[in-house]
């Protein structure tokens, strides 16, 4: 079993994921390949101290997907040495393409096109925390991002409905998404995350008065957050921010992804 979008999961692999994430983790053996492009701070720092934590022996394997070599052959070299892939690549199909070839988990830590280990993490504190999860009122705010992608596949392998509130030019139909440029009822928890390059419309710059029209909900940014883009103003000074402790969870939830995978194996 693979991690690169949150569709290769089932509602009972997520359930069973973050039933894990509530646990106490022994220790597990086990050898990580692991590849980390770009800074990545909080990832970074929480899937090394859940390497620490159980016990596996990681290896750094600087840029493993941005030689020309095929992928095929990559896995074939590699796949003795190791347990699990933990690679975040810019580049999804590369990744992709890679977690086909190999025999062995690959969890992606960050592409292009999706962040599951971030969305499960936050998803797993609004199922905690604010309401169970397919009753949660939840509201992506902006345009699409990896982060608003994996939230759209969350939302249809678990069969609820999430509000994404973007510019008309971005609706689409999708399973599990309603789509809309309007504010047009409350909610319990905002999401945002950070533009895609060149992306400048500041009237989709979250502001307080957006939020007070949906009833003051909690206000979750993905960091990093950058103060006059996705969001208008100093977020940690809105009463229902959510930020510094809520991304303690990375840590038990990508644990719990980790042991889920070596598992299945």
């Amino acid at each position: 079993m693979n991690l690169i979008n949150i569709k290769d999961l089932s509602a009972t692999d997520i359930e069973e994921i973050w039933k894990l994430t509530g646990q106490d983790s022994p220790e597990i053996s086990g050898k990580v390949a692991w590849s980390f492009e770009g800074n990545g701070i909080r990832t970074r720092t929480s899937f090394i101290q859940a390497f620490q934590e159980l016990g596996l022996h990681y290896t750094e394997l600087p840029n493993l997907l941005k030689s020309n070599e095929r992928t095929v052959d990559l896995a074939g070299y590699l796949d003795d040495f190791y347990d699990i892939y933990v690679i975040r690549e810019r580049q999804h199909d590369r990744l992709a393409q890679f977690a086909q070839d190999s025999m062995r988990p690959v969890i992606n830590a960050l592409s292009s096109e999706g962040h599951p280990c971030e969305v499960l993490t936050d998803a797993y504190y609004v199922n905690l925390h604010i309401a169970p999860i397919r009753q949660a009122r939840i509201c992506l705010w902006g345009p699409p991002s990896n982060v608003m992608l994996s939230w759209h596949e969350l939302a249809s392998v678990m069969g609820f409905e999430i509000t994404h509130l973007c510019e008309a030019v971005f609706h689409q139909q999708k399973s599990g998404v309603q789509y809309t440029s309007s504010i047009t009822s409350a909610f319990d928890i905002v999401i945002t995350d950070g533009w895609p390059a060149q992306y400048e419309n500041k009237d989709w710059s979250l502001t307080t008065a957006h939020l007070e029209k949906m009833g003051n909900p909690r206000l979750l940014p993905t960091p990093p957050f950058s103060i006059g883009q996705e969001i208008a103003f100093d977020p940690t000074v809105y009463a229902g921010f959510v930020g510094y402790r809520q991304k303690n969870l990375l840590l038990p939830v990508q644990k719990a992804i980790l042991r889920y995978l070596l598992g299945s194996k």
